[in-house]
């Protein structure tokens, strides 16, 4: 278990902001841009980007977003990820269909790609859910 002051729990705490949680989710797609391209470069960017990303805001204080919900429920979650099938489930499916995205755009396939991302995207929005509502169900007991 990470404590509070864990790098851990801090990157957490920072990408629990919207701001983080919802540029992270949205930003998704930009993996597909240097295998449509084939400008393998554009990774760097994009790896910079996603490294950036969960650190680059405050932390957040404010639990009434559904973002930091969602995203604290993930950090409670992912210490023991067997806790809740479902959402390890939900997470094969997911990673699944951003693979089957990123597949189709590296074929041309526009249409596979925009559908498997807009599965990846649903399937995410469908976990983010279940960890905001561990996260309710957790609130009385955590501290942020």
């Amino acid at each position: 278990m990470a404590s509070e002051d864990s790098f851990y729990a801090r990157m957490f705490r920072r990408h629990a902001h919207p701001v983080s949680a919802w540029s992270r989710l949205l930003s998704a797609p930009l993996l597909l841009v240097p295998l449509w391209t084939r400008l393998w470069w554009w990774y760097v960017p994009i790896g910079a980007w996603f490294a950036l990303n969960p650190v680059m805001t405050p932390p957040a204080h404010d639990m009434s977003s559904y973002a930091t919900r969602a995203i604290l429920g993930e950090e409670s979650w992912s210490r023991d990820p067997r806790s809740e099938p479902m959402v390890l489930a939900l997470t094969g499916m997911a990673s699944t269909s951003l693979v089957c995205a990123m597949v189709a755009s590296y074929e041309h396939r526009k249409t596979g790609a925009v559908a498997c991302t807009g599965v990846f995207v649903t399937l995410t929005l469908w976990q983010w859910r279940l960890w905001a509502d561990r996260f309710t169900r957790e609130e009385p007991r955590t501290t942020y």
